[in-house]
């Protein structure tokens, strides 16, 4: 097929992905369709994607139909508005990719969003069962999942197209790279600090330690750049700047702790620069003697000012922020620009007596090494700049606002990084290398002749600043904050750039901090903060987490404390680089296929070194605010993880969490098993884990931490109906497992059987050495009235477990483990007390309404009385409907399904130990009572033995039980086990039997032998006289069992074992009934005959 690649094909976002090929099945033209089976191949037609002119379906169509369709579309019958794949009156239509009937889509972006997406409209391709089942057998598909591939509308679940263009409508600012990221980069990372004290910096470190200060500053912020580079372009990112990159990547419990300080760190920056701000107009009302109150009130009085008018700007819209951040841009390039023109003006006798006498070489050489005075070294002046070159986020933090974010962000950040680093060094080497360190300001000052310089370039030049080595001095680099405006070509222009850094930083910051804080909100980690969430017009603008910014930002410039909370921030923000650089690392580290960052420049050990980096960085500039910002970060991560917020992000942390089970799980594999380390790995066939809670309670007992239990569960019947049903039932009933804390996994499988779905889940269950080695089961309880087969498979179950060297637990409880009923009851009182809350709702608003008066009130109220009297016949209904279930409900039930979940009070667990399968009926209930539930309960242990050694037996057995180092209250030995039943209890075994008897030996030869192959499953009166003595035993076990064990709170039994193909199902089942009717909790055990004990070290 050929195709127009003409540049405009794939800039159609219209265009249709399919061609359709129309089967017509009309009678009329039944004959000409029979020609075309077997004829020719088909023909392709070159299909052109960007004609609309039309508005018309490509058709493809073979050799002399030509006509046939054209008459068709001129007809007017179908358009692509109206074609349907399937019509039942007269035509069918499939959808044709390649030149063959088929529902296969193209691939396409649209088929890969998440629900909900802003960028454009989710689609769902066809289902697997869609294509694999309909097609297959040549059924014609559903009018609704065709027409949504075809025509690219998405579901009713999906994010809807009307939302959509109504955000088109209604203008929806983005912004570019250049203006979203560059701009509002480079006015948050140059601060008052490029202006008062980048020049001390340089005087105290020198030129050589000042710029590898810059540079280390730099390195920092360049690897955290890196790092938010390869995150921002690994998927599409959305608002919440640093928390989304944090949260997605590390998942809540970081996201959430981080996202919260870090948007309170920008509100307080707000504050910090404000404050700033005010100083710097305070100091020119101070100079022009015009002090309003006093200089503390004045700066609270001019900030709060400021505040409002920056929040106004922020509230107007982000188009208007950002016309402002441009505006303000353009004034500090200007102040830049005049400081590097004023380093060649011509000096004067004013400016060099204040130390300025332009580019000196020797001036160089003097300033190139550190004089550190007053306290300070090189880490001290370090930590009072790094602050210089934080904002690097500032484009980030609008990523909500960006028209390509993965494009945006690192191409702005990295170059908003260079571009200040630059103008750092440039100014500080030209600042240092025009202006001493020292100088009086008095242009008396000059060198008399004869004077010795000792090297002093202020000497060499002219002019003599010795005093200011036994005396402070006003200017200089080490004295003078305005150096800057004392070098520049025009003063006033360095006060402006100081005005337009600090105003850029507040508004900067004032924006960042609500956009943050919504994020945060809207995914709903902290629940009571989601009030804050809402947004407002079309870019959705968090008009509450203004305000709420707004305020914090006006307490602490009235509270105007801010050199105590400084360093905090700093540090707040340090942390996030230091997540940032982490969550970098942790992607790559966990290896996970979904870590594809388009952005390639980047390493994951450069950015764990940039992570350890921020980190003792935060030690450096301020170590008390390292400590608190560390625990305001640990208390908000354990609130969070204790909180377990309901997300799936599919974050590193999940990533990594199955690379370390992954390897542990390859590396157990390499461990020999050994005895000593055996524990019950346990299959449960509980069905569905909520309809036997008390099945999987007492079996979750022994196994929870110590090892596996899977929950299975069989489905039998239509096995498309079974597959569906399951599938979608899995992560329900995991989740509900989860939620009730219960440790265990839950599989499923459709099977032809019972029987053969557990053959499945013995074979193929578990993984490397974590594979069951125990099957839990519950009494079946009903087998009297349940057809052969049932029984058949049950008893099958039993066989197949030792068939593959299992050990076997039959659990047995008076009411049985189905709750099936309960649920029913409960699920529909649950429905209708969401009835009775919906009709109050429904009442108290009409109560609300009817506060209007007049005609329009008289009817409102004749109206609430009928709802009332409707809300008193639904509430009678609802009574006479919750008596009557209260009356059918088991309450019984109800409380047999919980008593494992209760602590159990003092009494024993009678252990009736009567063969040795390898230590299994001894080691479940030494387990049970290490339990917290199980530890008031002692173990009575019964087994036989004869009546003249009954002292020996009860020695050996004790012996026996201390080099297993197992506690014991008593031990009993049972003497007359092998005594006949007294009659009452055979005649009811017998009785028992008797529906299930086939008495061929009443009958003849020839009525025999029919009965036999007719009813297979019978119990023969061979049988029953070859297992007499064994019937024998389980009879009188039982009168024993009431007789030793009827007040133990569980009895642990020896599982009786039927020889597969001699003992009948039937025989085997009234066996398993006798022995364990009528008695408390009773497990019936049966180890696979391998030990599972040692007395060896």
């Amino acid at each position: 097929m050929s195709m127009n690649n003409s540049p405009n094909v794939f800039l159609d976002t219209n265009a249709n992905r399919f061609q359709v090929n129309i089967i017509n099945e009309s009678h009329d033209n039944n004959e000409a369709s029979q020609e075309d089976v077997g004829s020719d191949p088909p023909h392709y037609e070159e299909t052109s994607f960007t004609d609309e002119a039309h508005n018309k379906l490509r058709i493809s169509y073979r050799p002399g139909k030509r006509e046939l369709y054209d008459n068709f579309l001129q007809r007017g019958e179908k358009t692509e508005a109206s074609l349907h794949p399937y019509d039942t009156h007269n035509k069918m239509y499939y959808l044709q990719t390649f030149g063959h009937n088929t529902m296969d889509p193209v691939p396409k972006i649209d088929y890969y969003r998440n629900t909900g997406s802003v960028s454009g409209n989710k689609l769902n391709r066809p289902s697997l069962l869609e294509i694999h089942e309909q097609l297959a057998k040549n059924i014609a598909v559903s009018t609704s999942s065709v027409e949504r591939v075809a025509n690219g509308e998405s579901t009713a679940g999906d994010e809807t197209t009307a939302s959509k263009e109504e955000e088109n409508k209604t203008g929806l600012v983005k912004f570019g790279w250049v203006k979203g990221v560059l701009v509002r980069c480079m006015l948050n990372i140059w601060g008052v600090m490029l202006f008062i004290r980048l020049s001390w910096i340089v005087g105290q470190a020198g030129i050589g330690l000042g710029v590898i200060i810059i540079l280390l500053a730099t390195m920092v912020t360049s690897i955290t750049g890196l790092s938010t580079s390869a995150i921002a372009t690994n998927g599409f990112v959305r608002g919440g700047g640093a928390y989304y990159l944090i949260s997605r990547s590390l998942g809540p419990e970081f996201g959430g702790s981080i996202g919260l300080i870090f948007a309170f760190a920008n509100a307080v920056a707000v504050a910090m620069y404000v404050v700033g701000f005010a100083e710097t107009v305070v100091e020119l009302l101070k100079e022009s003697d015009t002090i309003m109150v006093d200089e503390s009130n004045d700066i609270r009085i001019i900030g709060t000012i400021t505040v409002v008018c920056l929040l106004g700007i922020s509230v107007a819209g982000m188009e208007w922020e950002a016309k402002a951040q441009v505006i303000l841009l353009v004034v500090l390039l200007i102040a830049i620009a005049n400081f590097f023109i004023g380093t060649v003006i011509p000096t004067n006798n004013e400016k060099k007596a204040r130390g300025f006498f332009n580019y000196q070489a020797s001036i160089f050489a003097e300033n190139f090494g550190p004089d550190f005075r007053g306290g300070e070294g090189f880490f001290s002046v370090f930590a009072i700049f790094f602050p210089a070159a934080t904002g690097i986020l500032a484009g980030a933090n609008i990523s909500g606002d960006l028209k390509d974010p993965q494009g945006a962000i690192p191409k702005g950040t990295m170059l908003a990084i260079l571009i200040t680093t630059v103008a750092y060094i440039g100014v500080a080497i030209c600042a240092a290398s025009c202006v001493v360190r020292d100088a009086t300001g008095n242009i008396n000052d000059t060198v008399v002749s004869g004077m010795s310089c000792n090297g002093s370039s202020a000497c060499n030049l002219g002019y003599d600043f010795s005093r200011c080595r036994n005396q402070p001095c006003d200017y200089g680099l080490m004295n003078n904050f305005q150096v800057m405006s004392m070098v520049s070509g025009f003063g006033p222009l360095i006060t402006a750039g100081i005005f337009s850094a600090t105003l850029s930083s507040a508004l900067a910051s004032l924006v960042s901090a609500p956009k943050v804080f919504q994020a945060l909100c809207k995914d709903n980690v902290y629940k009571g903060l989601h009030f804050f969430a809402k947004g407002y017009g079309k870019n959705n603008e968090p008009i509450r987490g203004y305000v709420l910014t707004f305020v914090i930002a006006m307490a602490f410039i009235l509270i105007a404390e801010l050199n105590t909370i400084a360093p905090i921030i700093s540090n707040f923000f340090l942390a996030s680089y230091a997540l940032i650089n982490f969550s970098c690392f942790h992607a790559s580290y966990a290896k996970s296929p979904g870590w594809r960052p388009a952005f390639r420049y980047y390493n994951m050990w450069v950015s764990l070194f940039g992570a350890l980096l921020c980190c003792g960085v935060m030690f450096v500039i301020n170590w008390w605010a390292a400590l608190i910002t560390y625990a305001i970060e640990l208390f908000l991560y354990i609130y969070v993880t204790y909180k377990k917020p309901e997300v799936n992000w599919g974050s590193s942390t999940q990533a990594l969490y199955y690379i370390n089970a992954l390897d542990s799980a390859l590396a157990l594999t390499a461990v020999e098993d050994h005895v000593k380390n055996f524990r019950p790995q346990c299959i449960v066939l509980t069905g569905a884990p909520m309809i036997r809670p008390a099945l999987l309670d007492i079996t979750h007992t022994f196994t929870k931490n110590n090892g596996l239990c899977i929950c299975c569960e069989v489905y039998t019947g239509p096995r498309k109906l079974c597959v569906k049903e399951m599938n979608s039932g899995m992560a329900k009933k995991q989740a509900w497992l989860t939620k009730n804390k219960r440790k265990a996994f839950y599989a499923a499988v459709a099977a032809d059987s019972f029987r053969d779905g557990v053959k499945s889940l013995l074979q193929a269950s578990g993984l490397g050495r974590m594979k069951p080695n125990t099957l839990v089961i519950g009494f079946k309880k009903d087998w009297r009235n349940a057809a052969a087969s049932q029984v058949e498979n049950y008893v099958g179950v039993i066989h197949d477990a030792f068939d593959f060297e299992l050990g076997m637990i039959i659990v047995r409880i008076s009411q049985g483990f189905d709750i099936t009923q309960v649920l029913q009851v409960q699920e529909e009182l649950e429905k209708l007390e969401q009835e009775r809350l919906a009709l109050e709702a429904t009442i108290k608003e009409n109560d609300f309404e009817e506060e209007k008066s007049g005609i329009c009130g008289f009817f409102r109220k004749a109206r609430k009385l009928n709802i009332s009297k409707h809300e008193t016949k639904k509430e009678s209904t609802i009574n006479t409907i919750q008596s009557m279930h209260m009356g059918e409900f088991n309450q019984k039930l109800l409380e047999a399904s919980t008593q494992f979940k209760k602590k159990q009070g003092k009494g024993t667990i009678d252990i009736w130990w009567l063969f040795d399968d390898g230590g299994l009926t001894i080691l479940i209930p030494y387990i049970l009572t290490i339990r917290k539930k199980w530890k008031n309960c002692k173990l009575r242990i019964f087994t036989g033995g004869k009546a003249n050694r009954i002292e020996e037996e009860k020695l050996v057995m004790a012996s026996l039980l201390s080099k297993f180092r197992i506690k014991f209250a008593d031990i009993n030995i049972i003497c007359d086990i092998n005594m006949k039943p007294n009659k009452e209890s055979w005649k009811f075994f017998e009785e028992m039997i008797e529906p299930y008897r086939l008495h061929e030996s009443c009958k003849d030869i020839t009525t025999a032998e029919k009965l036999k192959q007719e009813t297979p499953w019978k119990i023969t009166d061979a049988e029953l006289e070859a297992f007499k003595e064994k019937s024998y035993r389980q009879v009188r076990l039982n009168e024993l069992l009431q007789e030793h064990s009827r007040a133990a709170n569980l009895i642990v039994l020896s599982l009786p074992v039927a020889r597969k193909g001699v003992v009948s199902d039937y025989l085997y089942m009234a066996w398993l009934e006798i022995l364990s009717k009528n008695l408390p909790p009773t497990l019936m055990v049966r180890g696979n005959h391998k030990n599972v004990l040692t007395f060896y070290s």
